[in-house]
């Protein structure tokens, strides 16, 4: 169709001077599809490379450079990234990765990912479609967790912040909405309850919310890793007794080390008796709630007032996504809620809408996550999910069968989900624990497989948590071996 040069000149004066956007879109838009095309060849062929490699001293000096003031060809960017970023990342991906408990994504998350970025949704509040998207996830995990209508929920960017979130509630509950502007200084003493294996980031969330990791209770736990119960209510009895303020119970749902799941429902016990918040750290095991076959292990996890969990671990989105589920939304708004001329609301128009996320946690700036939430939750169907959790199970037990019929091996550690623990003893099972250390190291560096190291009792322990949707037994296997070879020469080179 012939455009008037009339036309054509009206449009670039009102074309800003300062705009971001590309000239030639049609160009743009085929280096984006080179861009994309790269990345799914590069997850097709995952297999065929090395969980992790270590970035060469040239590589490494392409990030050692001055802030760039002059624009760079974006194809030229690109290629940067593919030679000097692509090849030497964290590994989480790959089907040999055992490290630590992260998933794989999927390319459906990556593809929504794209998506979001392209929306460029600000979630804190008003009235647009992605708070609607954001609300159905609320709703979705209200029904899967059975929790009542009043319940509410939030991504945030991983467990670790929604735990804090969680002690944040727990101490408005204990000591009522005007400790936001009172603080903590004339207030009773408040003390937390948590298993001897809690996550690293409770005791964190106990020093950023003002209240302090020395009020955090670290109790015993069993021969299976769970809190002992009859020692929590020893503790809690005897701080009472002391005029302390018992505030907050927290349980796992899967503790870090080994997968550990605590009696929640004995918890719910404890917390009611006396007038506790009760929540549940769920970032390793709670989404096996998806799977008919871990399900019972996860009794009476409904029941917990707040539940932290990452659809980024084994819900296989990609980073980050994090969650939490709150029993009463009426909690949130007396920690968070806080009014702002400028985030003053209408009854119509885009400052309009009857949910505002910023009114129940701490960010005003959020960001999509819940779009690629939806994508993996609606591309894969819940059923789908639950049986790669329940897959990654099966394969534990494996693992951990194999290593009980081998004489150089010794389990340290009861599997209860996808972690398994175990070191290298020799044929004696006298082998140096230093030994295990190093074959940590050596099966990093191979690049086939890669387990992490942890600290059982005092001695060192290789670590596999099995996460990956990818990963097969063929994987398993080359772990053993990897380890009966490395071992074996460690041990020799010791003698």
């Amino acid at each position: 169709m012939f455009e008037p040069q009339g036309a054509r000149l009206q449009e670039e004066a009102y074309r800003p001077l300062t705009s971001l956007d590309p000239e030639d879109w049609q160009d743009l838009r085929v280096q984006g599809h080179r861009m994309l095309d790269d990345m799914l060849d590069h997850l097709e062929a995952i297999r065929q490379g090395p969980v992790w490699q270590e970035a060469p001293s040239s590589v490494r000096a392409l990030f050692d450079a001055p802030v760039p003031l002059e624009p760079t060809e974006l194809a030229d960017v690109h290629q940067t990234f593919r030679d000097a970023v692509l090849p030497y990342g964290g590994g989480n991906i790959h089907p040999g990765f055992m490290g630590w408990v992260q998933g794989g994504g999927t390319a459906t998350g990556m593809l929504a990912d794209m998506l979001a970025a392209g929306l460029n949704a600000n979630l804190g509040g008003r009235d647009h479609m992605p708070i609607a998207v954001e609300r159905q996830i609320v709703e979705w995990t209200r029904e899967l967790f059975s929790f009542p209508e009043t319940a509410s929920g939030l991504f945030l960017t991983g467990a670790s912040q929604a735990n804090f979130v969680a002690v944040l509630l727990a101490r408005t509950r204990a000591l009522g909405g005007n400790i936001r502007a009172h603080g903590l200084a004339s207030g009773p003493q408040l003390i937390a309850y948590a298993s001897g294996e809690v996550h690293g980031c409770v005791p964190r969330a106990m020093e950023m919310a003002g209240i302090g990791s020395d009020h955090l209770r670290r109790v015993s736990v069993t021969a299976t890793g769970q809190i002992d119960i009859e020692a929590l209510q020893r503790q809690i009895e005897r701080d009472k007794t002391h005029g302390l303020t018992p505030f907050l119970i927290v349980g796992s749902a899967g503790t870090v080390n080994t997968g550990a799941i605590d009696d929640l429902d004995a918890l719910r016990r404890i917390a009611d008796a006396h007038d506790i918040h009760f929540h549940v750290d769920g970032a390793l095991g709670a989404l096996g709630i998806l799977s008919e076959e871990l399900a019972p292990l996860l009794a009476g996890i409904g029941s917990c007032d707040s539940l932290a969990f990452d659809f980024h671990k084994w819900g296989q989105v990609p980073y980050d996504a994090g969650f939490l589920l709150v029993r009463d939304s009426a909690w949130q708004l007396e920690t968070f809620a806080s009014e702002a001329a400028y985030l003053t609301r209408a009854s119509t128009g885009l400052a309009g809408g009857d949910w505002w996320p910023c009114d129940y946690g701490p960010d005003l700036s959020r960001g999509f996550r819940a779009l690629k939430t939806w994508f993996t939750l609606k591309t894969y169907g819940l059923k789908a999910l639950g049986d790669s959790m329940a897959a990654n199970c099966a394969l534990a037990r494996n693992l951990a069968a194999r290593i009980e019929r081998e004489p150089c091996l010794q389990l340290l550690a009861p599997v209860a989900l996808n972690i398994v623990c175990f070191a290298y003893v020799g044929r004696r099972g006298d082998a140096a624990a230093t030994i295990n250390p190093r074959i940590i190291e050596r099966l990093h560096a191979e690049g086939r497989v890669a387990p992490s190291l942890t600290i059982l009792d005092g001695k060192p322990a290789i670590r596999a948590a099995i996460v990956n949707h990818r990963t097969s037994q063929m994987d398993i296997d080359a772990l053993i071996r990897g380890v009966l070879s490395f071992g074996s020469q460690e041990e020799l080179s010791t003698c």
